[in-house]
């Protein structure tokens, strides 16, 4: 039906998905009591879903979660774990962009903060947002290899202040040098009020303060973070051992 020629042109045109949705769609017998428009419309349809499906992997694999088929659906809602269906929907569906409150979430550790990190990131790239996740750890030591490039720690600065949402997991679990806490601070003070970040941690705010190298950068950084946010306390069930139990108890498990 189409050419060599004419997908060529459809490639210049950027409309290749519509033009070869199309041709099936019209080449299918089972579609002969359509009209031709009918058929272009849905291809149409289907080209965007896939566009669309492109963009949000595209966003997700940039995002380099750990856990990139982490679900909101999939989450534990046990009593004693402080969140609700209804509060992670809300969460899940969150315009970032227009709602720049910072989110803390705490629990020992086993409580299930990764998961629930990149549960909240996946959603936001479905959402449409520009999301970034990093261990605290890793962010100083990426920070610091790029300081001996000042062209490059600058543009890993603009990257982390510049995203929608930007999500550190295990923050501040191991400390961090004077300089990655300076970097710290330039990144959050970009981000205030203008972008929100989401915090996993261990500790709460009262050891940020006391693990940071400088007091007053301590201060501002803890601040930033806890005067503007909302929070959840994850509790003390341990998700781990949890989910070990249950592998334990299906059918078919063996040691």
């Amino acid at each position: 039906m189409f050419t060599d020629d004419d997908y060529e042109m459809f490639r210049d045109l950027r409309v290749a998905h519509i033009a070869t949705r199309f041709e099936e769609l019209i080449t299918d017998e089972a579609n002969d009591h359509f009209t031709p428009e009918q058929l272009f419309l849905t291809a149409a349809t289907d080209a965007l879903e896939l566009r669309h499906a492109n963009r949000v992997s595209g966003a997700i694999k940039k995002a380099a979660f750990p856990l990139p088929g982490a679900s909101i659906a999939e989450l534990d809602y046990q009593e004693g774990r402080g969140i609700t269906k209804v509060r992670m929907q809300r969460y899940a569906g969150q315009d970032w962009k227009a709602e720049t409150l910072n989110l803390l979430i705490t629990s020992p550790s086993g409580g299930g903060k990764t998961y629930l990190v990149c549960a909240l990131g996946v959603a936001a790239c479905q959402n449409g947002h520009s999301v970034a996740y990093v261990r605290m750890d890793d962010l100083a030591r990426k920070l610091v290899i790029a300081r001996h490039d000042s062209i490059k720690h600058q543009a890993m600065l603009n990257e982390y202040s510049r995203v929608d949402l930007l999500i550190i997991d295990d923050f501040l679990t191991v400390g961090i040098d004077p300089d990655a806490a300076a970097d710290l601070f330039t990144i959050l003070a970009n981000r205030e009020h203008r972008a929100p970040t989401m915090i996993a941690s261990q500790s709460g705010p009262d050891y940020w303060v006391d693990v940071l190298p400088d007091k007053v950068a301590a201060d501002s950084i803890v601040n930033r973070l806890v005067n503007h946010s909302k929070k959840i306390n994850l509790g003390e069930i341990d998700m781990r051992r949890h989910r070990d139990e249950l592998a334990r108890q299906a059918p078919g498990y063996w040691e």
